[in-house]
């Protein structure tokens, strides 16, 4: 971004906000399913709604054909009011809310099931509809070598999943439309178990879903200064699909009526979508420690504190800028830890703006409300400047207490 419109936008904006980037969203997503389908045609893609659920990249995916992988019924509702179909909508997580799931089991949509307390639930739900197709997925837990024991799903050699599936023979109108895994590590070493695994236990039940869904899990596209900050290799889509693509097509070879393969990137997809712009409000030395404050906070960035630097970019809209080395980014909260960015070196001055990259991942939907507002968001588009969400305001915090 030029020096121009960094201070267009300060002046129409104000002081801090994101900067969303829709274009280079879509861009990722045809990609990412080009990668995959190019090996195996029959692949979707299914966002992760809590990653980055701002409605415009949730139009998108469904515009594109995309899935919405929801854990919520406030995630549901977003899918329903972005006008996604429900049989498109794919309902995980480890809560749900029983009315909700009928609700979107009524409409034609999945719900994969994550513990024991839902096949109880699911049960109900179909003694309660016995006439109707009710789609069932079935959320499975194994290993792949992550180091992690993941609380997510059904232990594959447990009891509870033998009881899952028993579902499907005690409720007919119940259907097993398909397997669901997911592991957080995104390693790409993870991604041929988890294949493998689910090709393993499909074999062993002697059942082929309509899905065979291998989760989340992925990198992103990034910057090299925060690919450098990392102790494992940041894959390309191309290797993560190399490496389950072929793998599906050679199991399904003489296979009619192939399963669809389902991935659930949310990262992968926006975390290079998105910055965030911030003012320096004042820079000061404490005990020979050169330290920035800015308005804007590690929790608008970063709120799941991992410790890494984001790419950043220096705007110079202030005074004489002065050279500084070490010098720490402070946020505008009274949490000491509070740092967007540690050990710069380079020239700054008070009034400067700071452009923060790969700012899209958990950084709007995992924001508390805390000291300020969250601030508004604006895509920049082919039609110039889109305001997609406006600046949080004191009512908006506050409408639900009683003064």
């Amino acid at each position: 971004m030029k020096q121009v419109q960094m201070k267009q936008l300060t002046e129409q904006i104000g002081d801090a906000f994101y900067l969303l980037e829709s274009a280079q969203f879509r861009q990722n997503f045809l990609e990412l399913k080009s990668e995959f389908a190019s090996i195996y045609p029959n692949f979707n893609i299914a966002y992760s709604y809590k990653t980055n659920y701002t409605p415009k990249l949730c139009k998108i995916v469904n515009e594109l054909g995309g899935f919405a992988e929801v854990v919520s019924d406030m995630e549901m509702e977003i899918a329903l009011r972005v006008g996604v179909a429900p049989q498109n909508i794919i309902w995980n997580g480890p809560f749900k809310n029983a009315e909700k799931v009928e609700q979107l089991l009524v409409m034609g949509g999945t719900v994969n099931i994550d513990s024991a307390y839902e096949i109880d639930l699911i049960a109900e739900i179909a003694k309660k509809y016995p006439g109707q197709k009710l789609n069932i997925g079935i959320r499975c837990n194994f290993d792949v070598n992550d180091g992690v024991v993941s609380r997510f799903g059904f232990d594959i050699e447990s009891e509870d999943f033998s009881r899952a599936l028993t579902l499907f023979e005690d409720y007919k109108n119940l259907y097993l439309i398909g397997l669901q895994c997911h592991f957080a590590t995104r390693r790409l070493d993870t991604w041929r178990p988890r294949a493998q695994g689910m090709l393993d236990l499909i074999d062993k039940l002697g059942i082929v879903p309509e899905h065979i869904d291998l989760g989340g899990g992925l990198f992103g596209k990034m910057a090299d200064s925060l690919k450098a900050q990392f102790d494992s290799e940041i894959p390309t889509y191309k290797q993560y699909a190399q490496a389950v693509a072929p793998i599906f097509v050679e199991h399904f070879k003489n296979t009619e009526n192939k399963p669809m393969l389902l991935i659930e990137p949310g990262s992968a997809l926006v975390g290079d979508c998105m910055r965030f712009a911030a003012r320096v409000v004042n820079i000061k030395e404490v005990r020979g420690k050169a330290i920035a404050t800015l308005l804007g906070s590690i929790y608008n960035i970063n709120p799941t504190l991992n410790k890494k630097n984001p790419p950043i970019e220096v705007y110079p809209m202030g005074g004489e800028q002065k050279e500084y080395v070490d010098l720490d980014f402070g946020g505008f909260t009274c949490i000491e830890s509070d740092y967007l960015y540690r050990h710069f070196n380079g020239k700054l001055a008070k009034g400067d703006m700071v452009m923060f990259g790969n700012v899209g991942s958990y950084s709007v939907v995992l924001k508390p409300p805390f000291i300020l507002p969250n601030f508004p968001m604006i895509d920049v588009c082919e039609g110039g400047l889109e305001i997609i969400k406006r600046g949080e305001t004191f009512d908006d915090l506050f409408h639900t207490f009683s003064f």
